[in-house]
C-alpha cells in the first residue's frame, strides 16, 4: 500500500464540519497511529532534504504536529507561525483574507534570517492564505522559502496556485491531493 493508500485508509471524513457543505478530513486517526504518523513524517524529511531546508516553521496549530517532530529528526531549528498577539518580543505579522474577513498571523522576528531556508508545514492546504501570509513573512525579513510541506492538499480550492504567486521558486509538496 503506498502512502496516498494508507493516508485514505486512516484519516477520517466527518459530513457538515464545522459547517454545512463543508467535509472536515480528521488527521487524529493518523496521529493516533504511530507506524503511519513515523512514514508520513519520513516522506516529509525527503521533502526537507530535497529543497534544501535549514529551518522548519510549523503553522499554528496542526503544522506544529508535523513540524516539531520533523525538525527534530533532521536536527532543524523549528519556528512557530501563530496567531497574533501569542509571541513575545517583536514580531513580524502578516494579515490575510479568510472567506468572511480578515485574521492575522505572526513569527518571532528574530527567528528570520537572512539567506536561511525555510520549510513551511501544515497538515492541510486548502486556499493557501495562511501559508501565503506565513511565506511573505519569511520573505519580508530576508529569509528565502525552501518550500511547503502538507499532509493533505484540497486541490479544488487552488492553494497551491495561490502559493506560486507569492513563492514561485518554492516547491510544494503533498501526500494526498483530493
Amino acid at each position: 500500500m503506498n502512502i496516498q493508500q494508507e493516508l485514505l485508509s486512516i484519516l477520517k471524513d466527518y459530513q457538515d464540519f464545522p459547517k454545512p457543505g463543508i467535509v472536515f478530513k480528521d488527521i487524529c486517526p493518523l496521529l493516533a497511529n504511530p507506524s503511519a504518523f513515523k512514514r508520513v513524517l519520513r516522506h516529509l524529511a525527503e521533502h526537507a532534504g530535497d529543497c534544501s531546508a535549514t529551518h522548519i516553521v510549523g503553522m499554528e496549530s496542526r503544522g506544529f504536529l508535523f513540524g516539531i517532530p520533523l525538525a527534530t529528526e533532521l536536527g532543524l531549528p523549528f519556528i512557530p507561525a501563530r496567531k497574533s498577539g501569542k509571541l513575545p518580543g517583536e514580531v513580524l505579522k502578516q494579515s490575510y483574507a479568510l472567506e468572511y474577513g480578515i485574521d492575522h498571523v505572526e513569527i518571532q522576528k528574530e527567528s528570520v534570517q537572512s539567506g536561511a531556508r525555510y520549510l513551511v508545514i501544515d497538515d492541510v492546504i486548502a486556499t493557501g492564505g495562511t501559508a501565503g501570509a506565513v511565506a511573505r513573512l519569511i520573505q519580508s525579513n530576508g529569509g528565502n522559502l525552501a518550500g511547503f510541506s502538507f499532509v493533505i492538499e484540497l486541490g479544488f480550492l487552488n492553494g497551491r496556485k495561490a502559493l506560486n504567486e507569492i513563492a514561485p521558486q518554492a516547491g510544494i509538496y503533498s501526500l494526498l491531493n483530493l
